[in-house]
């Protein structure tokens, strides 16, 4: 089961773009909207470093994330709930293989090859950022309201 569960969760990530993205730093709880590119079960995006939650998860990792569609009937409901830990990747050969996975999943960054020098050197100067989840909910209500579904994730160590 914990493997459908899976396949079920990365199928589901794989058909939505936007997550919701929530921290807590020193100024109190945030939340973000981003476009993101699923790697295994993690979810990986660009950022500012200096955006709010960049420094949010600067200084605490911990994070949680949504990401679900939009509709107004209580049947269509579906998502991913997901908390676990955020951070900078640094490594330069891991950090460039992420922005070709979000190149290929957004066509507007293959083309900044040929957009105005000034995004391209903005594009090359955000950081690359991770969440790895520790714990995920599937949500489905076309099998029940509320019904829902947990991968636990949690590392050992």
């Amino acid at each position: 089961m914990p493997d459908q569960l899976h396949a079920r969760v990365a199928a589901f990530l794989d058909t939505q773009h936007v997550m919701s993205l929530a921290t807590a730093g020193p100024n109190g709880p945030h939340a973000a909207n981003l476009f993101y590119v699923r790697d295994g079960l993690g979810l990986v995006w660009v950022s500012d470093a200096g955006s709010r939650h960049s420094l949010d998860i600067a200084s605490n990792p911990a994070v949680a994330a949504t990401v679900a569609p939009d509709t107004a009937e209580h049947a269509a409901v579906r998502g991913v709930q997901m908390h676990g830990r955020a951070a900078r990747v640094d490594d330069a050969a891991e950090a460039q293989r992420l922005r070709a996975a979000l190149a290929e999943r957004y066509p507007f960054l293959k083309e900044l090859a040929r957009a105005p020098e000034a995004l391209r050197v903005a594009f090359a100067q955000v950081a690359v950022y991770r969440l790895d989840p520790d714990d995920v909910v599937l949500i489905d209500n076309s099998r029940g309201f509320g019904h829902k579904e947990r991968l636990m994730l949690r590392r050992e160590g």
